[in-house]
């Protein structure tokens, strides 16, 4: 165990016992990018040589991600390594560094839940099944004026 402000961590968890949130929100990037391109857990677990029950908890940030793993990850679903740690909250960061995160209180303000909805990824693909390109920039620019 590590000393970290006063507490103990366990290795990738915090002193309550709760996943690292930078290992969730990697996790939720890994489903969100497997959901966009219509991949299942187990056709990515097999692809990586790992079972789906593994993949399943690499995406909850239950379990840590290595290096090597992470690269492989990102090969396969066509992402750069670096695209898993986009859209990280300085909340998150800073709660990885620190003890004083309540999981509930995480999941409740990570950016990237409303992006796991249903609702957000069948929007994506119909998006992006639009095939006049200069069609699909005019919703894009109309959405975005009407976000207000």
């Amino acid at each position: 165990m590590t000393s970290t402000t006063g507490g103990t961590r366990r290795r990738g968890r915090l002193a309550d016992g709760n996943p690292d949130p930078v290992d969730v929100h990697v996790g939720l990037r890994m489903r969100l990018r497997r959901t966009l391109i219509g991949m299942s857990q187990e056709q990515l677990a097999s692809a990586l040589g790992i079972t789906f029950q593994q993949v399943q908890k690499y995406e909850r940030g239950t379990n840590r991600i290595s290096a090597s793993r992470l690269y492989q990850t990102s090969r396969t679903l066509g992402v750069p390594v670096s695209w898993f740690f986009d859209e990280l909250s300085d909340a998150a960061a800073a709660a990885s560094a620190t003890p004083a995160v309540v999981a509930g209180e995480q999941e409740a303000t990570d950016p990237d839940r409303r992006l796991l909805r249903r609702e957000t990824m069948e929007l994506v693909r119909a998006y992006y099944s639009i095939n006049d390109v200069r069609l699909r920039r005019r919703l894009y620019e109309m959405a975005k004026a009407m976000r207000g």
